[in-house]
């Protein structure tokens, strides 16, 4: 188990106080905290071995280039990856979503072939399909949700064709906490001969992934949500379907040779890692995974889901408080959104800050899943490793202060 007390006392942020009141932090979903030992190791960068990556004779340069690929080390090993090769850097999750969709999807989709995804993805695993579809003229179609806020696998069967070429689905929704059953998509998907691409942004954080028994082709993460730094990113795949992809940016770093009129492009990963890449920022991710892989991601996925079946059975007795997600921890991730009748999502954040609780509210990047739901806004907690019982009880209580401030507990 996590020793959370230890665990808090690396995030300095977690000391402050907000509005004369503890900070309880419940929008890691958004963006996760820092530990020192993330700042720690990009200070020591940016104060004693800062130079360009790749690119200098020297030894400020040879030590950055060192420490960023040993980040990149870092990262296939939590993965499992096969090989360092099979990690490429981006600036985002949503920047891996869109290397893969015009890396591989602009020049292996064309008409009449489908791109499958599911109502509650993330804007990032939507929007960029819009995009792709318009230039070639595949179809983009949808797997719908259960009653129960789960994919409904079972009716999207059907879906499952000689015409699907690409299957892009979430990990964990970041509105619902639902996670997904990845290996059953995975086999529906090649069966009929598509890449299946797995938006990990909310699932890497929060759960171990194995990318050799995951069955995904593609993973997308981000760092900021994981401990890390804002401005890097991951997409993971695998080695021959990397390299069978075009570059979706062109530049210094990712060539071979370039001569007037046409250019070589540099071996996996690099010929994907245009300019000059985030590479302090890529050594805190590193740093951050240190961390995580310490306390073990079995105990993290165990707190989340101790602290969140917590949350739900206190949520529960809040009066007129609806949940949009899944009733229970099974297959759930620490996410939980909701809506207080009577009182608008944003009204509902701004009392709970307060109160010193720091939530989410507003169509959290998933208008479709929201516009399915008929809302058009909800709140959301969600909680990670540094979050503790009292954090849900500070919750509840600012749920019962809004409840007040808005008359529906009476005079």
């Amino acid at each position: 188990m996590i020793d959370t007390d230890a665990v808090r006392g690396d995030f300095p942020i977690l000391e402050r106080r907000i509005n004369g009141r503890r900070l309880a932090f419940l929008d890691s979903a958004a963006s996760s905290q820092k530990p020192v030992q993330v700042l720690d190791a990009m200070a020591d960068i940016y104060r004693n071995s800062y130079a360009n990556v790749h690119r200098g004779a020297y030894t400020l340069s040879h030590e950055a280039t060192e420490a960023y690929e040993e980040a990149r080390h870092k990262v296939a090993v939590f993965l499992n990856a096969t090989s360092d090769e099979e990690i490429v850097f981006t600036r985002s999750a949503t920047a891996a979503m869109n290397l893969f969709a015009y890396g591989w999807g602009l020049n292996n989709l064309k008409s009449g072939d489908r791109i499958l995804t599911s109502v509650m993805e993330h804007h990032a695993n939507i929007v960029p399909w819009h995009i792709i579809a318009r230039h070639t003229g595949a179809e983009l179609r949808y797997m719908e949700l259960t009653d129960g806020f789960r994919l409904d696998l079972e009716g999207a069967q059907d879906r499952f064709d000689e015409r699907v070429k690409v299957v892009a689905v979430s990990g964990m929704s970041n509105v619902l906490g639902t996670m997904p059953p990845v290996g059953e998509i995975a086999r529906l998907a090649h069966e009929v001969g598509a890449v299946l691409l797995v938006d990990g942004a909310q699932l890497v954080p929060h759960a171990p992934v194995d990318v050799q028994t995951l069955g995904a082709d593609f993973l997308g993460f981000s760092g900021h949500k994981m401990l890390g730094p804002t401005g890097i990113g991951v997409l993971w795949g695998r080695r021959a379907l990397l390299e069978s992809m075009e570059p979706a940016e062109g530049g210094g770093e990712m060539i071979r040779d370039v001569r007037l009129y046409e250019s070589d492009w540099a071996e996996v990963p690099h010929k994907f890692e245009a300019g000059t890449p985030p590479f302090v920022e890529a050594i805190g991710l590193g740093a951050a995974v240190d961390y995580l892989s310490a306390i073990g991601m079995d105990n993290v996925l165990q707190h989340d889901r101790e602290l969140t079946g917590y949350a739900l059975e206190r949520l529960a007795g809040v009066p007129g408080l609806s949940i949009q997600g899944p009733a229970d921890t099974v297959d759930r991730g620490g996410a939980i959104s909701f809506d207080l009748t009577g009182i608008h999502a944003h009204d509902v954040a701004t009392i709970l800050d307060q109160e010193g609780v720091a939530v989410r509210a507003g169509h959290h990047c998933a208008k479709p899943l929201l516009r399915s739901l008929g809302l058009t806004a909800s709140t959301r907690a969600s909680f990670y490793v540094y979050n503790v019982p009292e954090d849900v009880d500070a919750l509840v209580d600012a749920l019962g202060v809004a409840r007040r401030i808005f008359g529906l507990d009476g005079p």
